[in-house]
């Protein structure tokens, strides 16, 4: 891991072991077992075992460790747990998030929405096939959108807006207000910037190569 990565999943383990594991059971859509002490999360439509006394992250399935990334937005999902807020179900622009997030956007832009236009905004049809992947649902916005569920609680939503030679390609990664509850403002952009790699990654993978000359 690198160095900052791994400082970060050490805070968050030491952030979620000063909590009740119980308690945090009753505010998110997670399970935990005290006897195996045992957290079970839902991350993009896959399960992943938090072990809270080995500090490991792996996929129930088959044991895979997740990115490094993906292991730091689930410890601060379940370290950040607090009692439901009532919030208005509407999608929002990272701009939109209060403690940062209009801050922290130019960067965000940058490293995230970027690398969706240009993977998306000529073949927006493609953003469905590679939602899929991760559990996203086509929507009805743009030229092609999808909705994600990172955790029960939090969907995001991947719009495209296809470009051509007189109107320039655009996208966007929205969220519900309700994540400003859920997630650090550090995790919120850290899972815009998953999704956003993971579907890059995706594209990348199901382009037909270049014919041989």
């Amino acid at each position: 891991m690198e160095t900052n990565y791994r400082i970060a999943y050490d805070k968050y383990w030491r952030d979620l072991k000063r909590k009740v594991p119980e308690k945090i059971a009753t505010q998110l859509n997670v399970t935990y077992s005290s006897e195996t002490r045992q957290f079970v999360v839902t991350f993009f439509d896959s399960e992943y075992i938090l072990d809270w006394n080995d500090q490991t992250v792996y996929r129930k399935t088959d044991g895979q460790v997740p990115e490094i990334m993906a292991s730091i937005i689930m410890l601060n999902y379940l370290a950040y747990a607090r009692s439901p807020q009532e919030t208005p179900k509407k999608w929002v622009s990272l701009k939109e998030i209060p403690n940062g997030g209009m801050l922290f956007y130019p960067a965000f832009h940058k490293n995230s929405i970027l690398g969706l236009i240009k993977a998306f905004g000529h073949q927006s049809h493609q953003l469905l096939e590679c939602a899929a992947t991760m559990g996203g649902k086509p929507a009805s916005f743009g030229s092609a959108s999808a909705i994600f569920r990172a955790f029960p609680e939090i969907p995001l939503c991947v719009i495209i807006w296809e470009g051509d030679e007189d109107v320039r390609a655009n996208a966007t990664i929205l969220f519900e207000p309700s994540v400003e509850h859920l997630l650090h403002m550090e995790s919120v952009i850290g899972l815009g910037m998953y999704l956003a790699s993971k579907l890059k990654k995706q594209a990348s993978l199901s382009s037909p190569l270049p014919a041989s000359m």
